[in-house]
């Protein structure tokens, strides 16, 4: 059997010839056992070497990262700190910017209330103004007895409402719109004529024939003559009416009024001035404006010239028909009303 060189070999010593050549035979392993034991030695302590130096380069590197680490931990926590420092003042601006934004958008609406204040105050001035004016021309048309002042103003409200544009005041405008037409087309009596006839009226008065006159006679009871008459036809005519009514002492006549008959010289005086009066009223209250007092003094006339006076004379006649004419005017001689501007500024001034 072979043996195996690296179990332990027993030598017998013994005193002979051969010891020498059995020492060498022991050495020989013994040098190889060594050689290797040091070659073992050698590896282990290069391979330790090798291994010290690995783990030196692993403790540098480790040092090293340990140290890149640390001051990259040292970074970042610089780097966080002004990040928070960034953020605090990131923080503090965008509280001064949302005061700044809350104080702007309260300015915004505090101008905004202040210009449609002043865009309100602007309207109500308007709107007055405009009620004064109008009411202003329709007294004046009331005073002239002319639509013309009431159009005019109505022309000029009608242009500054359309240069305001403002929606809340478009119905006060369609109003304007609306009366300007109605007015324009109302066709109103002429003042100036109606006084003329008026006083045409008032010249006719004295020489009216009363109803129980027996010849035409004047205010201050004397006998009127013609103008074209001559004074010798005058003088038999008047002689005529002496010498009829001396032989007709007694006479018999139809009289519709039997207050007419009663009147005596003195009281026909005064009935001509009453309707001279009342004629002077109506042509006062014309002048006034105050249409009802003038008509009801022009029915107060009518009712005198047919109650007094003779109606088959023709000077009564045409007193009567003349003063149915200056009635039939003054009916048309009432102005037309501008309501609906009036109650379309009331609104408008309301606010609503």
């Amino acid at each position: 059997m072979s043996s195996d060189p690296s179990e332990p070999k027993t030598v017998e010593v013994g005193a002979g010839p051969g010891h020498s050549s059995a020492s060498a035979v022991v050495r020989k392993p013994l040098l190889t056992v060594a050689r290797l034991g040091l070659a073992l030695a050698a590896l282990s302590l290069a391979a330790s070497a090798t291994l010290w130096q690995r783990l030196s380069a692993a403790r540098e590197q480790l040092a090293r990262q340990t140290t890149d680490s640390a001051l990259q931990a040292l970074e970042a926590r610089a780097m966080a700190k002004q990040a928070q420092e960034q953020a605090l003042e990131t923080a503090a601006r965008l509280a001064v910017s949302e005061l700044r934004l809350s104080e702007v958008a309260m300015q915004r609406s505090q101008l905004e209330e202040l210009m449609q204040s002043l865009s309100r105050s602007r309207d109500e001035n308007l709107v007055v103004d405009i009620e004064s004016s109008l009411r202003l021309a329709q007294q004046q048309s009331q005073l002239t007895g002319s639509v013309e002042p009431l159009v005019a103003a109505l022309k000029s409200a009608d242009l500054r409402v359309t240069r305001a544009a403002q929606p809340r005041l478009a119905q006060l405008q369609r109003a304007i719109a609306r009366d300007i037409s109605r007015v324009g087309a109302t066709v109103v009596s002429d003042t100036p004529s109606l006084l003329a006839r008026i006083d045409e009226l008032l010249r006719m008065a004295d020489e009216l024939v009363l109803a129980n006159a027996v010849a035409p006679v004047n205010a201050s009871g004397m006998l009127v003559r013609p103008d074209s008459e001559s004074a010798t036809r005058w003088w038999q005519r008047a002689l005529e009416l002496v010498g009829d009514e001396l032989r007709n002492l007694l006479r018999v006549s139809r009289v519709e009024q039997p207050e007419a008959v009663l009147l005596s010289p003195e009281q026909s005086f005064f009935v001509r001035e009453n309707l001279k009066l009342k004629l002077l009223n109506a042509r006062l209250g014309l002048l006034a404006r105050q249409l009802d007092s003038a008509r009801a003094d022009l029915a107060s006339a009518a009712a005198t010239l047919y109650k007094y006076f003779d109606p088959a004379a023709r000077k009564t006649q045409a007193a009567a028909s003349l003063l149915q004419q200056v009635q039939g005017q003054m009916k048309t001689l009432e102005l037309p009303r501008i309501d609906d501007t009036l109650a379309a500024l009331t609104t408008a001034a309301a606010g609503r």
